[in-house]
């Protein structure tokens, strides 16, 4: 894969990393659980028709140490917006994983206009005492892989130190990214979402991988029920909590029909 262009903005005094690569409409990306510490198979298949902008959310991958000037949910939503804004996505279509799903989501609720079309990968931000979402902070270390990915090996890949690169550096950004995660969502990933899903005007498409077991799939009813713009479900087969990641094609596919 050739590698993408690289640039950074800055976000509360810390950098945050912007990759671009592809040509056509815009498209921006915000990761999941564990961030993007690589470029994946799942940007390259989007970039074949659009010009694809993944921006690093503070503390994650390519986001330096910008959580820890991130004190409440309403922080996160600010700088989130304003990541999206300063990549150049203002009004572009957004795609949002997992953790990143969440705040994709409030980018939309809270500023209509600076989403077009909307698709959002088995979001965080619900909760259900029903139906409880897995705590993915609470698993231990050999778990996870399993936990978030339908093959585990999707994830140890992307988690993988490069070939010839031994920097302490390394292990403590993914350290980061799991801590970032948790000041945004710990102990239940509950954020009241619920209360803003109705001022989402946008036209949504909620992805679910069929084997997800971070999200229970009934939260994606929850999702579309409250959305104010019209919606449509669509689930992966063969794919975890990060379909993006077990199957970069078939989700890939499904976003580029729905925002074409």
């Amino acid at each position: 894969m050739a590698e993408p262009e690289t640039t950074t903005v800055e976000l509360n005094g810390f950098s945050s990393r912007v990759w671009q690569k592809g040509t056509g409409p815009k498209i921006g990306f915000l990761a999941g659980f564990g961030g993007l510490p690589r470029w994946i198979p799942f940007l390259d298949a989007l970039a074949r028709d659009r010009t694809v902008i993944a921006p690093s959310l503070p503390g994650f991958p390519g986001g330096e140490r910008g959580h820890t000037v991130l004190d409440n949910h309403l922080d996160w939503v600010l700088a989130a917006h304003e990541l999206v804004r300063r990549a150049g996505l203002d009004g572009a279509d957004l795609v949002g994983s997992s953790v990143g799903g969440s705040l994709a989501a409030e980018i939309a609720a809270i500023w209509p206009s600076s989403v077009r079309r909307l698709v959002l990968i088995a979001p965080f931000g619900l909760f259900d005492e029903k139906d409880p979402m897995t705590d993915p902070w609470a698993q231990r270390a050999p778990d996870v892989p399993g936990l978030l990915c339908a093959d585990p090996s999707r994830w140890e890949a992307l988690k993988a130190e490069p070939e010839g690169q031994n920097s302490p550096e390394w292990p403590i950004e993914q350290v980061r990214a799991a801590e970032a995660a948790a000041r945004i969502f710990w102990p239940l990933g509950n954020t009241k979402l619920e209360k803003r899903l109705p001022l989402i005007t946008a036209p949504t498409l909620l992805l679910w991988g069929a084997e997800d077991r971070i999200v229970p799939r009934s939260y994606a009813d929850k999702f579309a029920s409250g959305i104010a713009g019209k919606t449509e479900i669509r689930t992966i087969p063969g794919a975890g909590h990060l379909a993006e990641l077990d199957q970069p094609d078939e989700t890939a596919a499904a976003i580029l029909k729905w925002t074409k």
